[in-house]
């Protein structure tokens, strides 16, 4: 049996490598075994454990609020990229140990992998970067799409998306003033209070 649940382990850690969703199954003489993804719980053929893919991040933006939000990302392991058209703000993600990317045009790279358990998060001060992003966001299966800055920026935020032809329906997808905090200025907080709401969102 070790061989076989050595074998199992091995495909489970593929499965999660290529972000699948399914169940492990447990039977009544303790083997294991893999099959489609069910909820947690007990059936006829033993217990099941549903398993899915944690959350991953990515994070555009410019400054502190990209930066430190980033690094508490990384801190707490989960996959991620800061992709940032500045500097200093790459500089310092990679400081606090975030995988990095320089970008000078506003658009979601092509070669990520965007499922129904990634976020994508915005800290831009310079809100003309967040129309084409937010669109391309909102084309895609992902759980969380969220945008910092106050109600009036929210409200030319909405219009600009609508000039570029997304519906009610998608809008209503985009998180605005992101954070369980409401209007915390400090760049800190707001990383920690933008992480809550992320998590909470993706039951994790």
């Amino acid at each position: 049996r070790r061989s076989s649940d050595l074998a199992v382990l091995q495909d489970i850690e593929a499965r999660r490598a290529r972000r699948e969703r399914f169940a492990l199954r447990i039977d009544a003489q303790g083997a294991l075994s893999v099959t489609p993804p069910r909820e947690t719980g007990w059936s006829a053929d033993g217990f099941h454990i549903a398993m899915r893919p944690d959350p991953r991040f990515l994070i555009f933006g410019k400054g502190p609020e990209a930066a430190y939000f980033s690094g508490l990302v990384a801190a707490s392991g989960y996959d991620h990229l800061l992709l940032s058209p500045e500097k200093t703000t790459l500089e310092i993600g990679r400081s606090m140990g975030c995988a990095t990317r320089a970008i000078t045009t506003a658009r979601l790279p092509d070669d990520q992998q965007i499922d129904d358990r990634t976020a994508v998060v915005l800290f831009f001060h310079d809100h003309d970067w967040e129309p084409p992003i937010l669109r391309d966001a909102l084309a895609t299966p992902a759980f969380y799409i969220g945008a910092q800055g106050s109600r009036r920026v929210a409200q030319t935020r909405r219009h600009s998306l609508a000039a570029l032809g997304l519906d009610e329906e998608a809008l209503a997808r985009l998180r605005e003033a992101i954070g369980l905090i409401p209007s915390t200025r400090d760049a800190r907080v707001l990383a920690v209070s933008v992480l809550a709401e992320v998590l909470a969102a993706a039951g994790a």
